[in-house]
């Protein structure tokens, strides 16, 4: 069996829901042969997406160290869920509270290295290893466990107390073997902050093609499909409902119409009782989908929408994949002025209507007034022009990582 040219390490493939599935799949798509190795599980539809596209794919550690590791992950991760029950009470200092998201760490940290190990006992030493959902701490020691790697950190969520700061100096050699892939400035300047001497690079995780937009087919079936007629208007709310996503203006928005408005959610978590608030609103239709969802169903919420809406806190600077989905999908998109850098490059573009972040009667204009001046629909190249690579590029970049 030839060696694949690439290795993509995902930890997350076993989740139904989030964008790193796309990345994943249009990844394999555009590397054929590429190995795949997702140690803790993937989804069926990943699985056959994959397969379909001529790739290989490992559940399975590989060799004695990387067995061992995994086991200790499987073993940190079970602490720190105990710890998560124990100390979920307030009553408890911070600082105790803090400890089993530290372990977490730990054990992701773990998980990464025995994927790591894998993929070099199956892909030998010269194809590039690319972690594509990596966590935020402990890049050096992940090297130094696992090997040489390139990592995506999509967010810092959780930062290193002491126990973990001294294990990451401990293994300060290992900085030099993991090159950070920041999706943003501000995701690669928080982390060179936090870990001096980390080599980090800003580089896009989402991709985009254009043979991947909806078509007038799709969007009439999925349309018929929540029946909503030609003159309804519907927008679309996807994902978890995390804390950088500012909910509450949204909810403050709704109360605010005075047009009928459709509302499609879907993701998970959602705030039940804010869905069943919505529920009652006298110009809101609200059809949602709380839990899990698959590709396939996130595309047909999409279709029928007329336009999606990202709100978020001010101040988020990570890379938003609901704004790669509009450009890439082709989908009106309405979204706050949260991130300089995103607001400047979607300055000007016909397809997306921006409101100041928190401002709830703002964005309540936006959506009464989306039926009478609708949004064109973002081209064929939008992705492209606020920067978002094809996987043909993305995979021609990681595949150039061969230095590592």
């Amino acid at each position: 069996m030839s060696r694949p040219s690439m290795v993509l390490v995902e930890p997350n493939a076993h989740r139904v829901s989030g964008h790193h599935h796309g990345a994943l799949v249009a990844l394999t798509r555009a590397v054929p042969g590429a190995l795949v190795v997702a140690l803790n599980g993937i989804t069926a539809e990943s699985r056959s997406m994959i397969e379909a596209a001529g790739c290989r794919i490992t559940t399975r550690a590989r060799g004695p160290a990387a067995v061992v590791l995994l086991a200790a992950a499987i073993g940190a991760a079970a602490v720190a869920d105990l710890g998560l029950a124990v100390f979920a009470s307030r009553r408890w200092p911070t600082r105790v509270r803090r400890v089993p998201h530290q372990v977490t760490a730990l054990a992701r940290c773990l998980a990464e290295a025995a994927a790591v190990r894998t993929a070099r006992a199956l892909a030998g030493p010269a194809a590039p290893v690319i972690v594509l959902s990596a966590g935020e701490a402990l890049h050096g020691l992940a090297a130094v466990l696992g090997g040489p790697h390139a990592r995506f950190v999509h967010e810092i969520n959780t930062t290193e107390d002491l126990p973990l700061r001294l294990l990451g100096r401990a293994a300060q050699p290992g900085l030099s073997r993991a090159l950070v892939l920041a999706p943003t400035e501000q995701v690669c300047g928080d982390l060179l902050a936090r870990f001096p001497g980390l080599r980090c690079q800003v580089r896009p995780f989402a991709v985009a093609d254009p043979a991947e937009r909806l078509t007038s087919s799709e969007r009439r079936a999925a349309r018929a499909a929540f029946a909503l007629a030609d003159d309804q208007t519907a927008v679309c709310l996807i994902g978890g409902w995390w804390p950088s996503k500012d909910i509450a203006v949204l909810d403050a928005a709704l109360g605010r119409l005075t047009r009928p408005l459709h509302l499609l959610v879907i993701g998970d978590p959602l705030d039940r009782a804010v869905l069943q608030r919505w529920q009652g609103l006298p110009h809101i239709r609200l059809h949602a989908f709380p839990g899990p969802a698959s590709q396939a169903r996130i595309r047909t919420v999409y279709a029928a929408a007329d336009a999606a809406v990202v709100s978020r806190r001010m101040g988020v600077g990570k890379e938003s994949g609901l704004v790669a989905d509009a450009a890439r999908l082709g989908v009106p998109l309405i979204v706050s002025d949260h991130d300089p850098a995103l607001t400047q490059r979607l300055a000007g573009r016909d397809w997306a209507r921006l409101f100041p972040a928190g401002d709830s009667g703002a964005l309540a204009v936006l959506l009464d007034d989306l039926r009478a001046h609708p949004p064109s629909r973002p081209g064929s190249y939008a992705a492209a022009d606020i920067g978002v690579p094809t996987a043909a590029d993305q995979g021609a970049f990681l595949t150039g990582l061969h230095h590592l």
